[in-house]
């Protein structure tokens, strides 16, 4: 063996060492946090009985105006569909990353692992296997309320 395949060797060893353990965990499964973490709301409307109201005459909420317009807050994705409002976990299930609500597709999608969710926050692809958790929402005038 020759000074070139011997550093080829150590190099290669090394490589292996470090990326093939965090292959092996970058997609572990672990619980998603609450929403919201001190409210512990509940899915599908929540029980909590906190609210966050969006005025919709503010510059900062001027794009829930259109259909398709959607933002985060807190950790909430509201969008407007065309007809209605919706707020669902912004926290994708799967890894916890964030997850946003594409129009052209009528879904919500996770980019880190390609999770994608129907508007009301059902799972559609994996690798997620658990909804997100949806909320209430009601519109009067220009203020969204959000129940938790």
């Amino acid at each position: 063996m020759n000074r070139r395949d011997l550093i080829q060797r150590v190099v290669l060893g090394t490589t292996a060492l470090i990326v093939i353990p965090s292959a092996f965990t970058s997609c572990t499964k672990d619980a998603a946090p609450d929403p919201l973490p001190g409210n512990n709301p509940a899915p599908g409307g929540g029980t909590g009985g906190s609210k966050i109201t969006l005025d919709l005459s503010l510059p900062e909420n001027v794009v829930l105006n259109t259909a398709g317009g959607s933002k985060v807050v807190q950790t909430l994705l509201v969008f407007n569909t065309g007809s209605t409002f919706m707020a669902l976990s912004s926290i994708c299930t799967h890894q916890s990353c964030t997850v946003d609500y594409v129009n052209s597709a009528d879904n919500i999608q996770c980019g880190c692992h390609g999770s994608k969710f129907s508007k009301s926050g059902g799972v559609i692809n994996g690798p997620a296997t658990a909804s997100l958790a949806s909320y209430q929402v009601s519109k009067t005038n220009n203020i969204l309320t959000i129940t938790l």
